[in-house]
């Protein structure tokens, strides 16, 4: 059976004048995809991850970061299965995607 995969999401909020050097240090983070942005300094951020204590440290070390003032977990999801997704809507299963 294949190892679990933890994913979460991330709001960060930064300086908006420092956006562009905080894109480019969280690009070096393993695991770690920048999905959105404003430009008031705002950052929607996925992360992948083996298990739960690398996605705090993760989040630890980006709130540690030049420029970000705080660093936000807003969802965390555990696939037990990660070569299996399954599409739910309103939590009802609706099949393999």
């Amino acid at each position: 059976m294949p190892e679990p995969l933890h994913i979460a999401s991330l709001i960060v909020h930064l300086h908006p004048h420092l956006l562009a050097a905080v894109k480019d240090n969280l690009r070096r983070i393993p695991g770690l995809e920048l999905h959105q942005e404003s430009p008031e300094g705002k950052l929607v951020v996925v992360l992948e991850a083996a298990d739960e204590s690398r996605i705090l440290a993760t989040l630890d070390s980006i709130q540690n970061l030049p420029g970000v003032l705080n660093a936000a977990l807003v969802y965390h999801e555990i696939l037990d299965d990660p070569e299996r997704t399954e599409l739910t809507v309103d939590g009802n299963h609706t099949g393999d995607a």
